[in-house]
């Protein structure tokens, strides 16, 4: 069964929606150049009402070590998620489970992404946009993604409910990462931090439609 994490949650209703519409885990951005930061404040608001068994991540870009450890300090954290240029080694000092995002283009070595990250959960493949480290709406190349990578792949990168079934088919990723694909308006009017919850109900029913027609 194909995972589902929500990024970019920011408000208390919509954390409660994302639960209620059955996801396994939202991400709270703590990225201040994101349109859909939080505070550490907001951040443990929101934490505070998801009910069990919901996995909350703590998305960073490049952030100081100390803030790592602040949130940390506040916000009751499952997994890490890094989307800059960090090394293994800063990945690695939190002493807590963390994903390790990576924005695939043409001629990039996964493999080698994925052994340099050993010790990660898990590899987020997202979209290439130069200059952005996430969060762009936009789509890549899933024949870049190899057969048999040896961590789990996490896929990201402009999903929605149009596209997802054809990603699950085409890549197996362990799990798939949404944000602007489930967010209120549409295109340029996009409300983004602001989730809609006819949108999450219907990208989790194409994502359950399509576990039930893959081959054994």
């Amino acid at each position: 069964m194909t995972r589902i994490k929500i990024c970019g949650v920011t408000r208390v209703e919509d954390a409660l929606a994302t639960a209620h519409c059955g996801v396994d885990a939202i991400g709270l951005v703590f990225y201040e150049r994101s349109s859909r930061h939080v505070s550490i404040a907001q951040a443990a608001q929101l934490a505070a009402v998801l009910p069990p068994f919901i996995t909350v991540v703590g998305l960073f870009v490049n952030a100081e070590a100390a803030l790592v450890r602040e949130v940390q300090a506040q916000v009751p954290l499952d997994l890490l998620q890094f989307h800059g240029d960090e090394s293994p080694e800063y990945c690695a000092q939190f002493a807590r489970p963390y994903l390790k995002a990576i924005r695939v283009k043409a001629g990039m070595d996964l493999l080698q992404c994925a052994s340099d990250f050993c010790s990660a959960k898990g590899l987020l493949l997202d979209a290439h946009v130069e200059g952005i480290p996430g969060g762009t709406g936009a789509t890549f190349d899933w024949s870049l993604i190899p057969e048999h990578l040896p961590l789990p792949v996490i896929l990201s990168g402009g999903l929605d409910a149009e596209n997802v079934a054809a990603a699950i088919k085409q890549v197996r990723p362990y799990a798939v990462d949404v944000s602007s694909g489930v967010e209120a308006g549409k295109g340029i009017n996009t409300l983004k931090g602001i989730k809609d919850a006819a949108k999450i109900a219907r990208f989790i029913q194409e994502i359950r439609q399509a576990d039930v027609r893959l081959p054994g």
